[in-house]
């Protein structure tokens, strides 16, 4: 039997602050899961991840693997507002609420961060209803991104899921 809800220890980091080992474990499950699991044939490293405000927010497990991940974008860089992506769970977590746990503490960074702050992301249109439950709301029609239907949405500054 797993555990519905392990033990995580949540971590944001900026480029400079991720050990060697760290970032190799996070470019490698990244390529995992979205160039092969999805099938997407890009570049995953965009130039983006080392940009000092850029924030990398890893969840580990229990034995010290990235559980869950994704990125933290400032205003201006991927979207005029401050942005996440590239957010996932690692496939040995799945089904255990890690990603509820790794939008919320990436919303409670960027409140710390940029108060105030209106939230854009580029979603994978079937996980619109997901990302509705953290406050956001669709504010696009459907566009492909590497051959996956996409959806931009957009969470207003003080909204609450």
């Amino acid at each position: 039997m797993t555990d519905a809800n392990p033990p995580v220890r949540w971590q944001a980091l900026a480029f400079a602050q991720l050990d060697a080992a760290t970032l190799y474990s996070l470019l490698k499950l990244r390529s995992e899961v979205f160039v092969v699991e999805q099938r997407c044939v890009y570049l995953d490293p965009d130039g983006k991840d080392e940009h000092p405000d850029v924030l990398h927010v890893i969840g580990r497990g229990d034995d010290g693997g990235i559980a869950a991940y994704l990125r933290i974008l400032p205003a201006g860089l991927s979207y005029p507002q401050v942005s996440f992506g590239r957010v996932l769970t690692a496939p040995t977590y799945r089904g255990r609420g890690l990603g509820d746990r790794l939008v919320r503490v990436a919303l409670e960074h960027i409140e710390r961060r940029w108060p105030g702050s209106d939230v854009q992301i580029g979603a994978q249109a079937h996980l619109e209803h997901y990302y509705a439950r953290h406050g956001f709301v669709r504010n696009s029609d459907t566009y492909l991104d590497d051959g996956i239907p996409h959806i931009d949405m957009l969470r207003a500054a003080g909204a609450t899921p």
